[in-house]
């Protein structure tokens, strides 16, 4: 049992070393001697648990996925509008990105030229059925005009937020990430929310940066 342990600790430490390198570097960047060199690992221990960078960069898909679907369903579970829990879920993965390497990489490694293995599937397929899923129930609710044409402003939404984070990777520290995400539901709410709805979006987007900056704060 102890050596399982063990066996898992290591594992989630090179894990976390990888993920904290292909975020700084890059994928291809990064080699699995600097892996090892940062986890504090032998090779040994790291070819145990992965035979390849390749395995590696699929093990934080898979946890970045896990944590994404987590966070949905944690969102779900509240009963709020169809809107609120499109943007409650998008501030939820910029607190992941903030305050883990591996979600934050997982980012990363999805913008790169990474394989996604099956039945895995890529996150930005997921994040445009959910936000197609969402933004076709805030119509209903009527809470979005309802002449927009739901695939287009889910698409648009995910490049924007993918968007915000590629850019900001190299132009200001991931901490600035719940600011341009609220920045983001500002314009989305001008432009796509009836006059008559938009104080509720407004207010709560300026509610959610907060929560998410309270606690990542340092």
């Amino acid at each position: 049992m102890a050596r399982q342990l063990r066996a898992e600790q290591t594992r989630a430490t090179i894990i976390t070393a990888a993920a904290d390198l292909f975020d700084r570097h890059g994928y291809e960047s990064t080699s699995l001697s600097d892996i090892v060199a940062h986890a504090k690992v032998t090779k040994g221990a790291l070819y145990f648990h992965f035979a390849a960078k390749e395995d590696l960069a699929q093990a934080i898909l898979e946890l970045q996925a896990k944590a994404a679907r987590q966070l949905v369903a944690d969102v779900e579970s509240r009963g709020c509008s169809s809107l609120e829990a499109l943007m409650r879920t998008t501030f939820g993965i910029a607190r992941l990105a903030v305050e883990d390497p591996v979600p934050r990489a997982g980012l990363r490694l999805a913008t790169a030229d990474i394989a996604v293995r099956p039945p895995l599937r890529h996150p930005f397929t997921e994040w445009l059925e959910f936000a197609t899923r969402k933004f076709s129930g805030a119509v209903r609710e009527a809470d979005l005009h309802g002449d927009l044409d739901v695939g287009v402003v889910a698409h648009s939404l995910v490049c924007f937020f993918v968007g915000t984070r590629v850019a900001g990777r190299s132009l200001e520290p991931v901490g600035r990430l719940p600011r341009r995400v609220a920045e983001m539901w500002h314009l989305v709410i001008r432009g796509l929310v009836p006059v008559h709805r938009r104080p509720r979006y407004v207010t709560l987007a300026t509610q959610l940066e907060r929560e998410v900056l309270i606690p990542t704060t340092r």
